[in-house]
């Protein structure tokens, strides 16, 4: 028995504690990328529908209201009218696409 190789329980923990301490590092920065990739998401589906927005306008001549015109239209597919979890895509009557809080 005295020949038996293998780690000890100080040894154990000490690999668990680095663990935890590279975990609490990495966490943080994670969070915070997946915020901003969101964020760049949201800005490029809004440059996309102000593009749908256009095509719309100089094919039928008049700005369309909803995006659910759009879709309705075929100029998108998806029936997302969303951006993120609480923004609201709109279309002013000059044809601008903006975002907004669903709770305003």
């Amino acid at each position: 028995m005295k020949n038996q190789k293998g780690f000890t329980l100080i040894e154990m923990m000490i690999v668990l504690m680095i663990i935890s301490v590279l975990l609490i590092i990495t966490v943080p920065n994670v969070t915070k990328h997946n915020a901003s990739i969101n964020n760049k998401g949201c800005e490029a589906y809004i440059k996309m529908v102000q593009a749908q927005v256009q095509a719309y306008e100089m094919d039928k001549q008049e700005v369309p209201t909803t995006i659910q015109q759009l879709i309705d239209a075929g100029y998108l597919k998806s029936n997302k009218s969303t951006c993120g979890k609480d923004k609201v895509l709109t279309i002013s009557p000059s044809g601008e696409v903006t975002k907004s809080d669903s709770s305003s």
